[in-house]
């Protein structure tokens, strides 16, 4: 492209391009895979709904690609007020 020629967009260098995805989940499913490490056999995760800043559905999903992608293995469940997660 020619230098003189107007950009429809903004420029910026490549060094301040981020890079990996940091979605909106990434802090609970961070939390969450933490508290996992170390818990007993038979203990659950008790996470109350209203801490989530989204859907169960939408952080189980987020939690579910979490741990496909560290080749972790978790359980889940939820009723009215809670979301229960436990290591496999």
């Amino acid at each position: 492209m020619p230098q003189n020629k107007a950009r429809t967009f903004k420029t910026t260098a490549r060094v301040d391009v981020p890079t990996g995805r940091h979605g909106k989940h990434r802090e609970i499913v961070n939390r969450i895979l933490n508290d996992l490490e170390g818990l007993d056999g038979g203990t659950a995760l008790k996470i109350p709904l209203d801490e989530l800043k989204d859907t169960k559905t939408n952080v189980r999903s987020a939690l579910s690609r979490a741990t496909r992608k560290i080749g972790k293995s978790v359980g889940t469940a939820t009723d009215d007020d809670y979301l229960y997660v436990w290591n496999l």
